[in-house]
């Protein structure tokens, strides 16, 4: 059985504001098989955080892993994945269903809260995409940038 390693975070600078993807993609034996660093507009942190994770899944895909192990600092989307927090925000549902979707592909499934120093590589990622974004996307990523309600996030 061929087992992954997905680490994935997401940034937003501001809330919502510019934001970027990274993932690190492992094999069973800890060697990066993958990285993935894109900015990816304005979204709010946890938009971004959902965005990594949906992104990482459809790269590890090419692997034909039967066991993906996911690893995210997001103790919302950890608790949203495994059923244990509802998803009141119309913005989140959609991501969290394609997250799950993809998940669905693997026999075996393990999602796992770490700590963000754990996934220091996959933020590192996240946020050189939002630094190496063009400044014509960072200014419309800006634009009409009101803040949000805790229920929209």
């Amino acid at each position: 059985m061929r087992r992954l390693v997905i680490y994935a975070d997401g940034a937003a600078r501001g809330n919502p504001g510019p934001a970027g993807i990274g993932v690190v993609i492992e094999d069973e034996r800890g060697r990066i098989l993958k990285e993935v660093s894109q900015f990816v507009g304005r979204k709010t942190n946890n938009q971004a955080e959902y965005m990594a994770l949906i992104q990482g899944l459809e790269e590890a895909a090419e692997y034909q892993a039967d066991a993906v192990q996911v690893r995210l600092d997001s103790e919302l989307l950890v608790n949203q994945l495994k059923g244990e927090y509802k998803v009141k925000s119309p913005l989140l549902k959609p991501l969290r269903n394609h997250a799950q979707r993809l998940l669905a592909r693997y026999k075996v499934v393990g999602i796992e809260h770490i700590e963000r120093q754990y996934n220091r590589a996959a933020d590192r990622l996240a946020n050189r995409a939002i630094d190496a974004a063009p400044v014509e996307e960072l200014e419309e990523s800006s634009k009409n940038n009101h803040q949000l309600s805790l229920w929209d996030q």
